[in-house]
C-alpha cells in the first residue's frame, strides 16, 4: 500500500512547523519514521507545494529517500491526482506530515480493514474518536478520482469530499473505543509543539503506541493544570 504524506512549510498557525526540530529529529522526519514501521506499507512519497517557500520541505523529503511530489500550494486534490497517476495504485493511505507520533499500528489497522471490506474509505474520523495526530485514511484511486469530479468542491481537504456526500460512498470508520478528539497528539499551534517536545523526552525519545503516548500526555496536562 502506498501512504502518500502532505506536507507544507506554509502552515498558517505555525509557519514552518513540518521542518521544526524535535529532539533529534524535525517534525516531518518523525512522521516518516513512524510509517516506515508500518508493515502494511510498500512505499512512502510525500507531497507538497511548488512554491518556493516549500523548497526546504522537499530537499528534506528526498534527503530522507522519498519520491517528491510537487503541485499547487492551495490545491491538494490536484496534488493528489498527481501523485496516484504516477505511481498508478489502486488504493493509497492519506498522512498529514504534522502527525509526527502517528501510530504504526493504527496504519497497518486501517490498511487490513480496506483489503478486507468492499469500500471506498476506510478511516478513523467519522466520527473523531482517536486523539488528533492519529488520523488515518485509506481510499480507492477510482473512488477518489470519481468523487473528484462528482463531488470535489473545496480543494484543499482532500476526503471533505467523501465526508460531506457519505450516502454516495461505501465509508468504514472504526474506532478507539473511547472519546479521545480532545487530545492533541498533532502540532497546529506553537503551544502544540512547545508540548510535543515535552511528550518526546518524556517518552525518552522512543514514543510507543498511541495508548502509551495518551497516558502519557494525559499525565502531563494533570501536572500542568496543578
Amino acid at each position: 500500500m502506498l501512504a502518500i504524506i502532505q506536507a507544507r512549510f506554509s502552515s498558517r498557525r505555525l509557519p514552518g512547523k513540518v521542518l521544526k526540530p524535535l529532539a533529534h529529529l524535525p517534525l516531518l522526519g518523525w512522521t516518516v519514521d513512524r510509517l516506515r514501521q508500518c508493515r502494511s506499507l510498500s512505499k512512502i512519497v510525500l507531497t507538497t507545494s511548488d512554491t518556493i517557500t516549500d523548497d526546504p520541505v522537499a530537499d528534506y523529503g528526498q534527503y530522507l529517500g522519498l519520491d517528491v511530489y510537487r503541485g499547487p500550494l492551495n490545491d491538494v486534490t490536484t496534488r493528489f491526482c498527481q501523485v496516484i497517476l504516477s505511481q498508478k495504485v489502486s488504493s493509497f493511505v492519506r498522512i498529514c506530515g504534522d502527525s509526527p507520533l502517528i501510530d504504526p499500528n493504527i496504519v497497518d489497522q486501517a490498511v487490513s480493514l480496506y483489503h478486507h471490506h468492499n469500500c471506498d474509505l476506510v478511516t478513523n474520523v467519522f466520527p473523531r474518536s482517536f486523539p488528533k495526530g492519529q488520523s488515518v485514511e485509506v481510499m480507492t484511486t477510482d473512488s477518489f478520482m470519481t468523487a473528484v469530479k462528482q463531488d470535489c468542491m473545496e480543494r484543499e481537504h482532500i476526503t471533505q469530499m467523501y465526508y460531506l456526500n457519505s450516502h454516495r460512498y461505501q465509508i468504514i470508520n472504526f474506532t478507539s473505543g473511547l472519546n479521545l478528539a480532545h487530545i492533541q497528539l498533532s502540532v497546529d499551534t506553537l503551544e502544540d509543539y512547545e508540548s510535543m517536545i515535552k511528550l518526546i523526552y518524556a517518552c525518552k525519545e522512543k514514543p510507543g503506541s498511541w495508548q502509551e503516548l495518551v497516558k502519557i500526555k494525559e499525565g502531563m496536562d494533570d501536572y500542568k493544570s496543578t
